[in-house]
Parts: structure tokens; sequence; C-alpha cells
């Protein structure tokens, strides 16, 4: 049996990395006023933030058609697989779940299988890396599904929010909030709650909050696997995973944030990923 996985550009990945393992991602779509992009095909996440920041309005992220889901999954049916997992951004943030499962209905001939992360950004990533894995190394379906839910019960995703102009723009915040907020320099924590992104506590500067995840990270320090860092154009990127090197010996992978997130959370939002060990 050929099990394949199938994702979404709300993972995060790099290119190169669903390349390497023969993920098929499927891209949401944005819009600017009248002008449609797709994600990370014509439109890179640097060249995102820059868009964004220079308009007044959010722009509007969308998940894919239906139709792009079933040619990713009869196109992989051309290429031998019998079975596919496709693993989505969270049902409680997008529609894409539910577009690869009106895909799944549409073709025939092979199994397959929707899967709710419950997850974002590169949390939603490490669920997709760690399926294809055991794909690779001959799991069967059932097997790479009960893994996932698994992950992603024990996968929590933790972020800074640099700025709190995109809360403003999508009415999510008042005006008058916004300014004090920025004046006290506060720099809210966000995480991805049983797939729904809740606020965690808030920080006085960027560098308190960086030693406050640093700290969240330390709590579980010697039961962490797959840790890794997610950013929106962030120039302090490596500065932060300096400072959480002492405490995790594997590598560190460092992700994008694309779209899906930073439409909310703009541009400098830095975080961590991580799967906690029972």
């Amino acid at each position: 049996m050929s099990v394949r996985i199938v994702t979404d550009s709300g993972c995060d990945l790099a290119p190169e990395v669903a390349e390497a393992l023969g993920i098929a991602v499927v891209p949401l779509s944005i819009r600017f006023g009248s002008t449609e992009y797709t994600d990370r095909v014509d439109l890179s996440p640097e060249q995102f933030y820059a868009e964004m920041d220079s308009r007044d309005e959010l722009p509007e992220t969308a998940a894919p058609a239906p139709g792009a889901f079933a040619e990713a999954f009869d196109q992989l049916a051309r290429e031998g697989a019998t079975s596919i997992v496709c693993i989505n951004l969270s049902e409680a943030l997008s529609a894409t779940a539910q577009a690869a499962r009106t895909a799944a209905g549409t073709v025939d001939g092979i199994d397959i299988h929707i899967v709710d992360s419950k997850s974002a950004t590169v949390g939603q990533g490490t669920l997709v890396l760690r399926a294809a894995e055991a794909a690779r190394d001959g799991a069967e379906a059932g097997e790479i599904i009960a893994q996932t839910n698994d992950l992603s019960a024990r996968t929590h995703v933790l972020g800074i929010l640099d700025t709190l102009d995109n809360l403003k723009k999508g009415g999510r915040i008042g005006n008058a909030k916004a300014l004090l907020a920025t004046a006290l320099a506060i720099k809210p924590i966000i995480e991805v709650q049983d797939g729904t992104v809740e606020q965690s506590g808030k920080q006085r500067t960027r560098s308190k909050a960086l030693k406050f995840l640093v700290e969240r990270v330390v709590e579980y320090e010697g039961r962490i696997s797959d840790l890794a860092v997610l950013h929106a154009d962030c120039s302090d990127v490596e500065q932060f995973v300096d400072m959480l090197r002492p405490h995790y010996d594997g590598d560190i992978v460092i992700g994008e944030i694309g779209p899906v997130i930073g439409t909310h959370a703009g541009r400098g939002t830095i975080g961590v990923a991580f799967d906690v060990i029972d």
C-alpha cells in the first residue's frame, strides 16, 4: 500500500521540505482589493507583509476550492497512491478541511482521509512532516491518522504579537486601546488551544515576551520533541533561536508565518511550536 500526504499552505512548510518528502501542498489564496494571489506561488511571505503594511484594510484569505484538492488527489492516484491522508489547518480557523472533504467525495478509486490538525502554521507543519515520514517508512493510513491525532493533542503553539495594527484594522480591538497598548509597549501572547487562537497573557517589551516563551519551553525541558520557531519577517529570529538552544538538543526548525495567521497577527509575530512527550 502506498500512502501519500496532502496538506494546505496554512502549514507554513518550506517548499523544499515538502518536496523532499513528497507532500502535496494545496495553497490558500489572498485577496488585496480586486487582486488575488496564490499563497507562496505568486506571493511570498515577504511580499505579503510588505503589501499588507501599505494598506489600511486587511486582506482576505480564502480556503482552496474543492477542485484544487481534487486535482491534487487525482495526481497522487496517478502516481500510484492507494490511500491519501490529508491533514488540514484547524477547522475552527478555516474552511480548508471542508473543501478537502468535499473534494474527497468526488474522487473515485482511492481511499482519502481528512484529518483536522487542530493546529496552525508550523504546529500543523510538524504534524504533516511526521505523517509523511511515517508514510515513507511504510505505515498504513490508520496508523498515520492515529499518530497525527495523538501528536495534535500534545502540540503547543505560542506566539508574540509585535503590533496591534492588524487587530485594529480587523476591528478586533479599538483604536484607543491599540494606541495605549502600543505606547506601553505591550506584547500580547497568543496560543493555539484546541484549534482556536486565544490570548495567553501579555508582557511589557519584546525582550520580556521572548524570555516568557523561553520559560514556557523550559517548563517542559527534557520532554520536548520537534521544537520549531515561527516568525513573520522578523530580524531577531536567529537571536531567539540562540535563546532556545541551551534548552533543546535537537534541530530547531524555522518556519515563516504565511498569510493565514499573518493577516491577523501581523509582521513581527514570533513564536514556538513543540510537542510534549508524555
